[in-house]
């Protein structure tokens, strides 16, 4: 069976954004509902060299530190994040160093540095073991909507929230897809464009950033058939953690 990957962050043509696919059965507003418990999946906004706009989700991991898709800041000359209707800005963007865009990448993923503290009651921990597949996962963000029938066509703005199994783990990124009525979780979800920066939880830890789909029919909307791929941070966390520590040292010395 031949894949296409489709990279889902989502250039900015208006003020709007989107948010995840689910199940038909399902009512919308739970899973709107369920994001308002995702504080720290946060919307992120900038601009790219060519002037072009973006926008994308990231997670706060500490009130000065976000961890996001690097293919969402790459060759971004500016970005900030939105929260509480307030804008703060991005003082330094740290891609990983094996990253490569337009690609299959278990290395996308990138840690972005604010200027001023967010303030938040809670952020995620990181999770550090390798047992994902077979387990529950929760998927946030500020991506495309609709359902799986139908692939993504809804524009509201609004952070969504639902819940999916890890199916697999494929050159070191879980992967999930949209199961069956019969098979379904009880709040269906998989990311579309505009999630890609968002987060992957398992028991409330940050376990994933979303960051692609693959579309068997080649049309990369969220629907039935298509899989989400998303960077594993037990993966990543020694170089997230040893990354958070060299850089509050360098700071230190200033």
């Amino acid at each position: 069976m031949v894949f296409i990957l489709v990279l889902i962050y989502s250039i900015l043509f208006s003020a709007t954004s989107y948010s995840g696919t689910i199940s038909p059965s399902t009512d919308d507003t739970k899973h709107i509902e369920f994001g308002s418990k995702f504080k720290y999946v946060l919307k992120i906004i900038g601009q790219y060299q060519n002037d072009d706009l973006f926008f994308g989700s990231a997670v706060a991991i500490s009130p000065n530190y976000i961890l996001t898709a690097a293919h969402i800041v790459d060759k971004s000359k500016g970005c900030f994040i939105d929260y509480n209707n307030k804008v703060y800005s991005v003082n330094k963007v740290i891609q990983h160093p094996n990253f490569k865009n337009n690609d299959f990448d278990c290395n996308d993923i990138a840690i972005l540095i604010l200027d001023n503290s967010l303030d938040l009651d809670i952020y995620p921990k990181l999770y550090n073991t390798n047992d994902e597949v077979g387990r529950i996962c929760y998927m946030s963000g500020f991506g495309l909507t609709g359902d799986f029938n139908t692939g993504f066509h809804k524009d509201d703005g609004k952070r969504r929230a639902g819940s999916n199994i890890i199916d697999k783990i494929e050159k070191n990124m879980l992967i999930c897809s949209p199961s069956l009525e019969s098979d379904k979780t009880e709040l269906e979800f998989l990311i579309a464009g505009g999630d890609s920066g968002g987060g992957l939880f398992i028991n409330n830890k940050l376990a994933g950033i979303n960051s692609c789909l693959f579309a068997r029919d080649k049309k990369g909307d969220a629907s039935y058939g298509d899989e989400s791929g998303h960077t594993r941070i037990s993966y990543h966390i020694e170089w997230i953690e040893n990354t958070i520590k060299e850089t509050q040292n360098a700071q230190k010395k200033k």
